[in-house]
């Protein structure tokens, strides 16, 4: 099977290269480009910024609207009214669906970036460039590559393998076969080994904050592995990662999501916000505002919603420190001083300095962070011995001790393998609400277990994979990938 794979070739870039038997003497090449250091850091940067530009994008509500929807917590909310997002969280969509298209295209089009980087980077002469430049912006992209595929492959299975710059409009170029699964990951993961050697977090300074470093690239990494199964790989680069002293957990589960505290010591990469800023703020914070009815002056759009079915808010107890900073359900109005009650409202990305216009929160996303790191960890490490040790429950402990809530080794000191992975998936979902993980992680656990969780959340259109559990149960399958040869309107 062919798929025909268009890219969007970004002015900004400055790196696209299309011969259409045209001279346009104004334009930059990609030759022409690629001269000095500058320019390679210039370059990786817009494959950062290809991330979460203004607007619709990828870790700037896509993964949102396009996945997480399809999940027992969320739902589109009443300001949704797009009949495609609606579909996505009724389990009613169908290829045409453009929210999925655009996954899948912005996805292709970062990955363009990158190998163009990778390429062009190690040709840039090196009386221009130092090496440990060189070095640094190859493996930065290399890193970047592997995240987009690696979100790729979990989603659509078998895909096309792209691995240098498309220079032309040939059918060679255009027609590109699929890859298997295992092709892909086999890729992923050399991406990762060779981003491992990435400078450490603590050897860049603050103008380099948010860059992925050693540190993002071993993170990664061990997901890969659990995402795999390969529970010996996991354990090992998790606690790797774990020793290595360049993280930890804040105190107080607030400066998660604080902007003056992003960057900090539990996180291990993020997608950058900044609000007020060529307007690219968290838009995350704005679909999950309450709007004015609800609360005068705050002018959410309540697009996002929580799926109250699912059960999540109860789950959580009323001594669990997390609970006030993912929902909110009482507000006072910065407009008349009153004080609002409303349905429970997700809140994780509200920023108290953007009130009024939530567009511009500055809170970062965060991709992986050290809690997520401590959970592999303890996952891994009790499929590994078919059941949890003294270690493996201080993982997960070191998380509900910081949440506030008694640890397991307190209340389940004796769990099976089965009963402490159901622990394990439940801290999951507590911690990581509203960060893109959990369709991931229904996903990873088998067809049966996506579909009866869905169902048992009234979401009844829920179906199992078409071909594997690493393809979408939500329709998405190796038939109804998108297919198209327009770019972004």
């Amino acid at each position: 099977m062919k798929i025909k794979i268009y890219t969007l070739l970004l002015f900004f870039s400055l790196i696209a290269c299309v011969d259409l038997n045209e001279e346009i003497e104004s334009k930059q090449s990609s030759n022409q480009f690629y001269r000095n250091g500058a320019d390679a850091i210039a370059a990786v940067n817009a494959i950062y910024a290809g991330l979460n530009p203004s607007g619709q994008s990828l870790y700037n509500s896509l993964f949102q609207i396009g996945v997480e929807m399809a999940t027992d917590d969320f739902e589109a909310g009443p300001r949704a009214r797009n009949a495609h997002v609606r579909a996505i969280s009724g389990l009613t969509h169908d290829p045409s669906n453009d929210r999925m298209e655009q996954l899948w295209l912005q996805s292709y089009e970062v990955i363009n970036l990158a190998n163009i980087a990778v390429d062009r980077i190690a040709q840039i002469d090196e009386e221009n460039i130092t090496e440990e430049l060189r070095n640094r912006t190859i493996r930065e992209a290399k890193f970047l590559r592997a995240l987009n595929y690696f979100n790729l492959v979990r989603w659509f299975g078998e895909i096309p393998l792209i691995l240098h710059e498309i220079e032309g409009l040939s059918p060679e170029e255009l027609y590109v076969s699929q890859s298997t699964e295992e092709e892909v990951y086999q890729q992923i993961i050399q991406d990762l080994k060779d981003a491992e050697s990435l400078p450490a977090p603590d050897e860049y300074d603050n103008t380099d904050s948010g860059r992925a470093t050693a540190g993002s690239a071993k993170s990664l990494l061990a997901k890969v592995y659990l995402t795999r199964e390969a529970w010996d790989l996991a354990e090992q680069k998790s606690k790797e990662v774990i020793d290595s002293g360049w993280y930890g957990l804040f105190e107080d589960y607030a400066d998660v999501f604080n902007p003056s505290t992003k960057n900090g010591k539990e996180h291990i990469f993020s997608a950058q916000f900044k609000g007020y800023s060529n307007f690219v703020g968290n838009s995350l914070a704005s679909r999950s505002a309450p709007t004015n009815d609800e609360v005068p002056g705050v002018n959410g759009d309540y697009a996002d919603a929580l799926h109250r079915e699912s059960g999540l808010y109860e789950s959580f107890s009323k001594d669990d420190q997390r609970k006030a900073v993912t929902f909110v359900s009482e507000m006072v109005s910065p407009t008349d001083g009153e004080v609002y009650t409303f349905e429970v409202h997700l809140h994780k990305y509200y920023d108290p300095s953007a009130i009024g216009n939530q567009s511009n929160s500055s809170k970062n996303l965060p991709i992986i962070r050290y809690s997520e790191i401590l959970l592999i960890y303890a996952e891994a490490r009790s499929e590994n011995r078919n059941g949890p040790d003294q270690e493996a429950y201080q993982a997960i402990d070191a998380i509900r001790r910081r949440a506030g809530i008694p640890t397991l080794q307190e209340t389940a000191p004796n769990l099976s393998a089965t009963q402490f992975r159901d622990s394990v998936f439940q801290e999951r979902r507590k911690e990581l609400v509203f960060e893109y993980q959990r369709w991931f992680d229904l996903v990873r656990r088998g067809a049966d277990y996506y579909v009866g969780t869905l169902k048992a959340a009234g979401k009844t259109n829920a179906a199992p994979p078409p071909h594997s559990l690493s393809d979408p149960t939500t329709g998405i399958g190796p038939e109804s990938k998108p297919q198209t040869e327009s770019g972004l309107d």
